[in-house]
């Protein structure tokens, strides 16, 4: 069960199409690792730094986009991963821009080392921060990073 409490901060933790084959699909780029693995490692981090998350899942980019959409109101931060979104959909980064609150833009892999059409991004337009090619610790890093960035505030 997620990590849910109206006192603290609530941070949502977007993912995109095809993080649902995570363990599954290219291992050898994305790891071994199951989305509920790394759920569950992000909600243990998020009780230790007294933090809420809200970690979902789509292959739909119309109900990603509702999503950031609905980050306007009682979401201190947002983690995205959007997958290939990442590289071809304005309507995210129009949703994003839309957002005035940190944003930590994820990818699993390094997007540098691999098709040069994964090293344009337009979710980085609007992100304060890109961690990549740190696994799933790179969730685990975005999640500290919201924490202080919050803090801060």
């Amino acid at each position: 069960m997620p990590y849910v409490d109206q006192m603290v901060a609530k941070i949502l933790i977007l993912n995109g199409p095809n993080l649902n084959l995570l363990g599954l699909r290219e291992p050898e780029i994305y790891g071994r690792e199951t989305l509920d693995d790394i759920r569950a490692m992000l909600e243990g981090e998020a009780r230790a730094l007294k933090l809420a998350i809200d970690f979902r899942q789509t292959n739909s980019e119309g109900e990603l986009v509702d999503w950031i959409q609905g980050a306007r109101q009682g979401v201190a931060g947002l983690i995205l991963n959007a997958g290939a979104y990442t590289h071809t959909s304005i309507a995210v980064l129009d949703a994003l821009k839309a957002l005035k609150l940190p944003i930590i833009e994820v990818h699993l892999s390094n997007v540098y080392r691999r098709e040069s059409f994964r090293h344009v991004s337009y979710v980085s337009q609007a992100a304060t921060g890109v961690i990549a090619g740190l696994g799933s610790n790179g969730y685990l890093l975005a999640l500290q990073a919201l924490a202080r960035l919050i803090d801060r505030t």
